[in-house]
């Protein structure tokens, strides 16, 4: 099961990427804003306003959150505890198939 560390490293991945997006919509807006078009301005216009208030959730979140160990990924644990794919055993989790 993945803990807290993991979760949080996600989270701040996702917001990461918001800032990214957030950052490129901004420049967007003023391309738009030096157009004639004012409803290529009013979509990007929405959709920063929708992603500055994403972002302020997860920051929030974030905020609450615990500090936990870094993320990392399935990969690097496997490689961590010495591990190969095939020194982990597949279980399936379906009850009454074949029998």
């Amino acid at each position: 099961m993945r803990g807290a560390g993991w979760i949080r490293g996600l989270r701040e991945a996702e917001a990461e990427g918001l800032r990214h997006e957030i950052s490129q919509l901004e420049f967007d807006l003023i391309e738009a804003a030096n157009s004639k078009g004012k409803g290529k301005f009013q979509d990007i216009a929405h959709s920063l306003r929708r992603q500055k208030a994403r972002l302020e959730r997860l920051e929030e979140c974030l905020a609450a959150m615990p500090a936990g160990r870094a993320f990392q990924s399935a990969q690097s644990q496997f490689e961590g505890a010495g591990l190969t794919r095939t020194d982990v055993p597949v279980v399936s989790r379906r009850r009454g198939f074949g029998g």
